[in-house]
């Protein structure tokens, strides 16, 4: 499975800079999208969801500090650095965003355990504190590590 380069997320929201990820990522992500970052965007700002900038999504490494291959490296992994809502407002991932911001990063990274398998960000480790990373790593018994 090759990955696809995906500049939207359905109709609406464009993604970018060109994302790749395999086929399985795309679909989790685009669903994600519409099921919770959207109306999560409605809900605390009142604007729609425009755009998600993307940090890093399929390119060929290792796992920080290991010899074994990221999830990335298979375009099974995204990096959310920020969310643009219509109304141009960017909210950036980060260790202190502004108090409003932070409630919306909180309740799209928290919804976001479950259907990702991987779910990482600011305060997990230096790594991940300026993006969440999410990916669909499979786990034993189906389950999930979130921090």
């Amino acid at each position: 499975p090759y990955p696809i380069v995906l500049k939207t997320l359905g109709k609406s929201v464009a993604i970018g800079p060109g994302t790749e990820l395999n086929c399985k990522m795309a679909e989790a992500t685009a669903r994600f999208a519409a099921d919770v970052i959207q109306p999560a965007a409605k809900a605390e700002f009142g604007e729609d969801l425009k755009s998600i900038g993307q940090a890093s999504a399929f390119v060929c490494r290792p796992r920080n500090g290991t010899r074994k291959l990221s999830e990335h490296a298979f375009g099974n992994a995204l990096d959310i650095a920020s969310f643009t809502l219509s109304d141009g407002k960017k909210i950036e991932v980060g260790p202190a965003p502004p108090e409003k911001d932070a409630k919306f990063l909180n309740a799209v990274r928290k919804a976001a355990c479950g259907p990702f398998k991987t779910v990482l960000g600011p305060g997990a480790d230096p790594d991940h504190s300026l993006h969440f990373h999410l990916d669909l790593e499979p786990r034993r018994h189906g389950g999930t590590f979130c921090q």
